[in-house]
């Protein structure tokens, strides 16, 4: 009977890992992928922020020089 208590108790730790792997590991994967998609979003606004920046910069010494 003890034989068969240890069976059926690697049976549910076998059962609970495939269950954690199945369910768990997508869900976990699919989080850190929203981040990282997220981050690469936000770098890219900052990039494309900064760039609108600098062209305004440019064009406001290019009017200051040309009324000088």
């Amino acid at each position: 009977m003890k034989d068969m208590k240890d069976i059926l108790r690697i049976v549910g730790i076998i059962l609970l890992g495939l269950f954690v792997f199945v369910v768990v590991v997508p869900l976990v994967l699919g989080a850190v992928g929203i981040v990282v998609g997220t981050v690469i979003g936000v770098a890219v606004s900052l990039i494309k922020l900064a760039v609108v920046l600098a062209v305004v910069y440019l064009v406001l010494a290019g009017v200051r020089a040309l009324l000088k």
